[in-house]
């Protein structure tokens, strides 16, 4: 519609991204809070129903999870959930993660500069900010997208963009693992940022 409008020379309409995004935000937080658990169908028309809104943001904003790995879609079923991490995958994942995070806090270290490192510090003082959250899993779910912001400012900074993008993502599903079962993650993550921040400094 958007070609054939352009073609006429009308102007295409456009969607407005925020509201991808808060569609994108809203599913997130589901999931992140396991108010959406591992492994369960997420059904779009449903979705489209509680946001009152249509089905195509819901659709643009499912994609956008899927590619980040935390949902899945299957042919003729539809969306899920991404499945729970299980204890291998979550140590081969971890291990995966402390094998490039330190080189990338080197190469930002490298490149820091008094503004670098005020991104990284407004990263770090963002995981304390925000609305008292509705209940603990509410809570954990916005601190770990604050979480993976700060670890994507410190790679962003590092310049390695292959390193990068091999970690994107993947902080979310440490964070659900241990959700579920280790619930002193959140004091753990601030101390090592402290650290980091320390050594930036």
């Amino acid at each position: 519609m958007g070609l054939a409008a352009e073609r006429e020379g009308r102007p295409a309409l456009v969607r407005p991204v925020s509201m991808v995004d808060g569609v994108y935000d809203d599913i997130y937080r589901r999931l992140m809070s396991l108010e959406i658990s591992p492994g369960a169908r997420i059904a779009i028309d449903v979705l489209a129903r509680e946001l009152d809104i249509s089905q195509t943001p819901v659709r643009e904003a499912l994609s956008r999870l899927e590619r980040e790995g935390l949902v899945r879609k299957a042919h003729l079923i539809g969306y899920s959930a991404a499945p729970q991490l299980t204890r291998k995958q979550f140590d081969d994942l971890y291990e995966f993660r402390l094998l490039l995070e330190p080189e990338g806090a080197r190469l930002a270290a490298r490149n820091i500069t008094p503004d670098t490192l005020a991104e990284i510090e407004a990263a770090a003082a963002n995981m304390h900010d925000g609305n008292p959250p509705v209940d603990r899993n509410t809570r954990y779910s916005r601190f770990a997208q604050a979480d993976a912001h700060f670890h994507d400012t410190v790679l962003r900074i590092g310049g390695n963009n292959v390193m990068r993008q091999a970690l994107s993502g993947q902080h979310v599903h440490l964070h659900i693992f241990r959700l579920m079962y280790h619930a002193r993650v959140t004091a753990e993550a601030l101390d090592e940022h402290d650290r980091l921040l320390a050594a930036f400094r």
